[in-house]
């Protein structure tokens, strides 16, 4: 199976977004992929916007990178596009630290007016840095994601039934093989 990175680029550490990626880590995981986390959030703000290419976070962050076979980059929407701490991280790495991975772009807002920041503001960049694979982004909204007191997260029917198979045909395509959609109703 392939390694996947997950990385949110969510400031907030109870944002809906990181949940949201860490529920879809559940799912890959159950699939059989190794899941590796990354919340960029806990890379130090000095190395991130200082620039620090030698920063022993920012080289251990570009080592996860290296090493993935896949990566889900997940991000708030903040004015039409992903967030900024998502930006300079991806400023840091090499410029084609994407080269040979599939990649998942997901995105989280609070209105449907920001579904389209996935293909005009984040896939131009996951594009140029060399991605081999670009799969259906998905866009949930922030009011389809609950958080339960003890911190499990629920997803809206229509929004879980909907997220899936962009999942699933992430996880096809780090096989190899061709997904079976099901056809939208």
């Amino acid at each position: 199976m392939a390694t996947v990175l997950s990385v949110s680029g969510s400031p907030s550490a109870s944002s809906r977004t990181g949940r949201l990626l860490r529920h879809l880590d559940q799912r890959l995981t159950a699939q059989g992929h190794e899941v590796v986390p990354l919340d960029v959030r806990t890379i130090p703000a000095e190395a991130l916007l200082g620039a620090d290419f030698r920063h022993p976070a920012i080289v251990e962050a570009t080592e996860l990178f290296a090493r993935a076979d896949g990566v889900v980059v997940g991000t708030p929407v903040y004015k039409a596009s992903y967030s900024g701490i998502l930006k300079a991280l991806l400023d840091l790495l090499p410029q084609y630290a994407l080269t040979g991975k599939t990649v998942l772009p997901l995105a989280t807002g609070g209105s449907v007016a920001h579904v389209l920041a996935i293909d005009y503001a984040l896939r131009p960049v996951l594009n140029s840095m060399g991605a081999a694979h670009i799969v259906q982004g998905w866009f949930t909204l922030d009011k389809d994601i609950t958080v339960g007191e003890d911190g499990t997260l629920a997803l809206a029917p229509a929004a879980a039934e909907a997220l899936a198979p962009v999942v699933d045909q992430f996880s096809a395509a780090l096989l190899g093989r061709t997904p079976v959609l099901a056809a939208a109703s």
